[in-house]
């Protein structure tokens, strides 16, 4: 055989078989249970050994194609519900294949001014949707977690030369343990973050009132008045229930005791959208640093993150100088993002944020907002006026913590009906949700953030709950 890359014809014709696919598969994706078991067993086709001799780029995309469109959890439907994880609105879908068109090494201005001219107006845009000062410095990131990263390595940074070491040359040897204290709503990203910069994943301090982890505000003030510079995570947006931190409070700690504000805002940044919800993160344009996601309540396709620091030269300081001979300067006149954040090599991510804020403006995203917080706040009036649901937190934005209490079940036996519940309802597959425990209960807690979702589907998930619940509840007698 010879050297089938030479050929040029496949590309085209490869491309219109999956823009046909596509055509067909959005068109049911709505109506499609999020994961079919019956499928199931396709994925082990992706399996077998490295061919000598291909099949061709017909073959290998058709097969791809046949495998994923049935296969796949339909995680970009309405009736994923299950973590946070949004769809894709059709113009960053769109601008995302235009991304793979392109194929662009966005980390320098010279490779790509397309990617790097993107990005700068999609960081500015995004500072202007968020309430942002325009002087802050921003970086697209795969996502919140590589934020968080970014953010707290600026943290580093700044907290190490508080005691007069350079840490991005010289490192942490000889310096104390960084102060990190947070609530109890501090995230596994935060934490991730922390132990990648070296500084300790579990060596955060969550300093809380009660047990849903609500931050001790007069706690922390005293532990900042002996701790010398430290670093504050607050949390706008808490997985389980949906909950904040008092953003604006810590503001005002960090500015008395000279201390660090990083906030992790993986979806709730988004509460700044709508004048119903910007109450929630009030004070979040004081932050030192900032993160948040693209692929969940922006809707564009993974992977997508953006961080943004008061001080735009922290992020040269934290992550730039590589001190090879054949990149540009750090002071180079372009904007070149691989000196500002951990990766060097980077795709054009900006491309689908760009398609997307174009496309639908600002409004569009604010009624998207809007429209999601309505959803939740139905689910929640379902579960209240439910005999057998029980509303476990306020619905402040788009999750709903709730469970199945059916009369006559003891308390005892609720987290296991619960946690089976849970797993059934994601073998079911006609709505995707799982299970947390909050304060110490075992509990649903489906998050609203896709463009497609409708009354119909959130009607439908409080349907399928008490259906299978009740199923399961029937094997357990009275009293018992």
């Amino acid at each position: 055989m010879g050297d089938p890359l030479i050929s040029r014809e496949d590309a085209a014709e490869a491309l219109g078989m999956v823009a046909r696919a596509a055509g067909k598969y959005l068109d049911v994706l709505p109506h499609l249970p999020v994961r079919d078991l019956s499928q199931a067993h396709l994925v082990k086709e992706l399996d077998g050994p490295l061919p000598e001799d291909g099949d061709g780029t017909m073959t290998a995309v058709a097969d791809l194609l046949r495998i994923g469109t049935r296969a796949a959890t339909h995680s970009s439907g309405p009736r994923f519900f299950h973590f946070v994880v949004g769809g894709s609105t059709p113009a960053a879908q769109a601008g995302d294949w235009v991304t793979s068109l392109l194929d662009q090494a966005a980390g320098l201005w010279l490779t790509s001014p397309l990617a790097t001219q993107a990005e700068t107006t999609v960081l500015r845009w995004l500072k202007e949707m968020f309430g942002l000062p325009a002087g802050y410095g921003g970086v697209l990131t795969p996502s919140a977690t590589f934020a968080n990263l970014t953010g707290l390595a600026c943290a580093r940074h700044w907290w190490a030369a508080r005691h007069g070491v350079d840490v991005t040359a010289d490192g942490l040897v000889g310096l104390p343990r960084m102060p990190v204290f947070s609530s109890g709503y501090v995230h596994a990203s935060s934490r991730k973050a922390l132990q990648l910069l070296g500084l300790g994943r579990d060596y955060v301090r969550t300093l809380t009132r009660d047990d849903a982890g609500r931050l001790d505000l007069e706690a922390l003030d005293r532990e900042l008045a002996v701790s010398g510079p430290a670093v504050l995570i607050a949390n706008a947006g808490e997985v389980n229930a949906g909950d904040f931190d008092p953003v604006d409070e810590m503001a005002d700690l960090a500015r008395e005791h000279g201390a660090w504000l990083h906030v992790d805002g993986a979806f709730g940044l988004f509460a700044a959208l709508s004048p119903q919800t910007a109450h929630l993160v009030r004070g979040v344009e004081r932050a030192d640093s900032l993160a948040a996601d693209g692929h969940k309540w922006l809707n564009v396709p993974y992977e997508s993150g953006f961080a943004f620091v008061k001080d735009p030269l922290s992020l040269g300081r934290a992550f730039g100088g590589w001190n090879a001979p054949y990149l540009p300067e750090p002071d180079d006149e372009f904007v070149n993002y691989n000196n500002l954040g951990p990766e060097s090599s980077r795709r054009a991510r900006a491309l689908p944020i760009w398609t997307t804020l174009r496309a639908y403006g600002r409004s569009g995203h604010r009624a998207m907002v809007e429209r999601h917080r309505d959803l939740a706040v139905r689910l929640g009036g379902i579960v209240e006026r439910s005999a057998d649901l029980e509303l476990l937190a306020p619905v402040n934005l788009f999750v709903v913590c709730f469970r199945y209490r059916p009369p006559g079940v003891p308390e005892d036996r609720l987290d296991e009906l619960n946690r089976r519940l849970g797993e059934e309802l994601l073998d079911d597959g006609r709505v995707y949700v799982g299970t947390t425990v909050y304060r110490g209960r075992v509990a649903l807690r489906p998050a609203i953030v896709n463009w497609r979702t409708t009354a119909e589907d959130i009607d439908l998930l409080a349907s399928v709950v008490r259906e299978i619940g009740a199923r399961l509840a029937d094997r357990i007698e009275p009293g018992q």
